[in-house]
């Protein structure tokens, strides 16, 4: 896969007239496919796309009128997965002379979702060759790396404006499975266990999502990804929480948009941003204050 330059269509950030504390990411619902991600994979487009949130960026569409900053990965996950870590690969999943990079990977790792997602269960590897050095470093510098950099951009300058800035990752989510912890959850609120986020953040989330009447998990059985674990910094005044939803909430049995669920969820999560934006940290650090 040849080096070319980043491609300005890889992210969009739009942003509201009058900004707001609040950063929405969603960084699994692109759906643009670049001819060299078609070329290099071994599947059809239609098993790439079931790596997708599909169309959850649909409800963080009124975000930005409710006064938060909407960062969204345009390019698909099949290119690079911005809710992992650079090191988030199992060795057998890429090329030789990549391997002594990545170590002790985890489950999700194993099963080929890493940084480059590699493989599906019921359809084998994704790529038509291994990760190699070239295919990496194009993938992390056209999307991974840029979609990071504009939320810390983003998330630092809303810091510098009022005090504090706000995180929330927004994803979808199938079914929590029979026997898994946190089954027969609809919405999933996740700040690593008390790490990335006030409390009064987290609370602030709860409450907004039991106002959907569906049942509502913390942290059972997302806990919250790489980027609220890189970005959330509650000590430096960066609240962070992820959020998943359920799928079957807003999608029809065909996979597509039910526009009357999307349109009231839509409005749930800028009510949600709204609310997040007017709330203020009882008991902040500021770091710089006693420097």
């Amino acid at each position: 896969m040849p080096f070319r330059s980043i491609p300005p269509a890889a992210i969009a950030v739009n942003r509201p007239a009058a900004n707001g504390p609040v950063v929405v990411s969603v960084p699994h619902a692109g759906r643009i496919y670049p001819p060299e991600i078609l070329a290099a994979a071994r599947v059809e487009r239609s098993h790439l796309e079931r790596l997708e949130d599909g169309w959850c960026d649909l409800i963080a569409a009124d975000a930005i009128d409710a006064g938060g900053t909407v960062v969204q990965a345009l390019w698909a996950r099949a290119v690079a997965d911005c809710n992992r870590g650079e090191g988030q690969m199992a060795p057998g999943e890429v090329a030789m002379s990549l391997r002594n990079r990545f170590s002790a990977p985890g489950r999700k790792e194993r099963a080929g979702l890493g940084v480059i997602p590699t493989r599906l269960a019921d359809c084998g590897p994704l790529w038509k060759r291994p990760i190699d050095p070239a295919a990496l470093h194009w993938r992390l510098e056209s999307l991974h790396r840029p979609y990071h950099a504009m939320l810390a951009e983003e998330l630092a300058a809303a810091r510098d404006r009022f005090g504090h800035a706000i995180l929330i990752d927004l994803h979808s989510m199938p079914p929590i499975p029979v026997g898994q912890p946190g089954h027969g959850a609809r919405i999933v609120v996740g700040d690593h266990f008390g790490a990335t986020a006030g409390a009064w953040l987290v609370d602030l989330v709860m409450a907004s999502a039991e106002r959907l009447d569906a049942s509502v998990s913390r942290n059972q059985p997302y806990a919250g990804g790489h980027i609220v674990r890189t970005h959330g910094r509650p000590g430096d005044a960066i609240h962070a929480v992820q959020i998943e939803i359920d799928r079957n909430l807003y999608l029809t049995p065909e996979r597509l948009p039910d526009a009357t669920r999307i349109r009231e969820l839509a409005g749930w999560f800028a009510e949600m941003v709204a609310e997040a934006g007017q709330a203020r940290p009882s008991a902040e650090i500021f770091p710089q204050a006693a420097e």
